[in-house]
Order: structure tokens, then sequence, then C-alpha cells
């Protein structure tokens, strides 16, 4: 099941051609991705002892001027330690970017098993 939010483009994610600038797609998955785990989770990402450990993202068309940005993710791997997570943004009716992340958990900075909350969620939005 796809986890979908809104994410508004304000004006300071804007470069001086008023197009959003390339580093704000990675605050949009992460906003994203917060609003996941506050959600589904029930927790604040800043609070889950989760780590970003890869970022892709794939450009695929600007995105020009403000208004919202309509974000989703699916779950696309549970591992023991870690979420690989899948992201689709859209502007205006069209795809604008794709990506993904793996988040790990950690405890004393080091890798430690997903905790049950964080992969149950994980599992209701997992696709095959």
């Amino acid at each position: 099941m796809t986890f979908e939010t809104t994410v508004p483009v304000r004006y300071r994610d804007l470069d001086p051609m008023g197009h959003v600038n390339n580093a704000v797609y990675a605050t949009y998955f992460e906003e994203v991705r917060t609003a996941f785990f506050r959600e589904e989770v029930g927790v604040d990402l800043a609070d889950s002892q989760a780590a970003l450990a890869t970022l892709e993202v794939e450009f695929r068309a600007p995105i020009e001027g403000t208004g919202a940005v309509d974000a989703a993710i699916d779950v696309v791997d549970v591992g023991t330690t870690s979420l690989t997570l899948a992201y689709e943004l859209q502007f205006e009716g069209r795809v604008v970017a794709t990506g993904e992340t793996v988040q790990v958990a950690l405890a004393d900075g080091e890798p430690t098993p997903l905790p049950d909350d964080v992969r149950a969620a994980a599992e209701r939005h997992r696709v095959e």
C-alpha cells in the first residue's frame, strides 16, 4: 500500500531561474519519509534512531514555481536492520523525480534489528 502526502514548494526552494534546486528533491524525500514515520509508525523520524545509508534520485522534469508536490512512498525491502524505500514526486500531474533510500536502524552507532513498530508499518506498505 502506497503512503501519500503533499509537500509544499516554498519560494526558498527555488534557484535564480525559478526552478526547484536539485538538492531540494532530497529534502522532499525526507519530508515524505518523516510523514511516513510520524503517521504510520507513530514516532518522529528524529527519534527513530535510524540513519540514512543510501540516497538515489532520478530527476525526470523540473519543478517550476511554487505550489505542492504530491509525494508517494513504498517500502520495497524490509531487512533485518534496514528499510529500502521508493519515492515518486509529482508536480502538476507529472512525475518530476523518483528515487530510493535505505534507512538503517542504529543502537549506540551500530546497526540493530528494526523495532517491531517500524517493521509492522513497513510490512503494511511493502510492495511486491
